[in-house]
């Protein structure tokens, strides 16, 4: 299924994020920067995209990190998965944080993160004094056991 979504750039020189493969869910998004970025290990660091979209309502983009990134060098999203909402209008910019020992240098066009865009549903919530009884009850982290 495709949907129309409206890009801009915010600079002539940006490259528009494009699908590497028929099968691909996400579009990479690339650094759009005048000069390098250097992450020092355990800091993070905001990181422009030179791009800004419009979507339709009732769907978002989700930023989601990049495998081989996350893998080879430990750069991921922070706030995996950051959302940008249907409404928002700004530039998209990318929260990377190096989880690794050594410093990580952002350059102009690298690939740094993904974008999915997904369906949401909304709730309509109704406020009740009890909720239904489940076979999980108030059991939280860990109460499934570790098998």
């Amino acid at each position: 299924m495709k949907i129309k979504a409206l890009i801009k750039k915010l600079n002539p020189k940006v490259n528009i994020p494009e699908y590497k493969t028929t099968g691909s869910s996400g579009l990479d998004l690339e650094a759009f920067i005048e000069q390098d970025i250097i992450i020092r290990s355990k800091e993070t660091a905001l990181i422009p995209t030179g791009i800004s979209v419009a979507i339709p309502e009732n769907l978002e983009i989700q930023i989601r990190p990049r495998s081989g990134l996350a893998f080879k060098n430990k750069i991921t999203v922070l706030n995996t998965p950051g959302t940008i909402d249907a409404d928002y209008r700004g530039e998209i910019k990318i929260i990377l944080i190096n989880l690794g020992d050594k410093d990580f240098i952002i350059k102009n066009g690298d690939r740094i993160a993904q974008m999915v865009l997904c369906p949401i549903v909304k709730a309509e919530f109704q406020v009740k004094d009890n909720l239904p009884e489940s076979i999980r009850g108030e059991g939280g982290f860990g109460s499934t056991g570790k098998n």
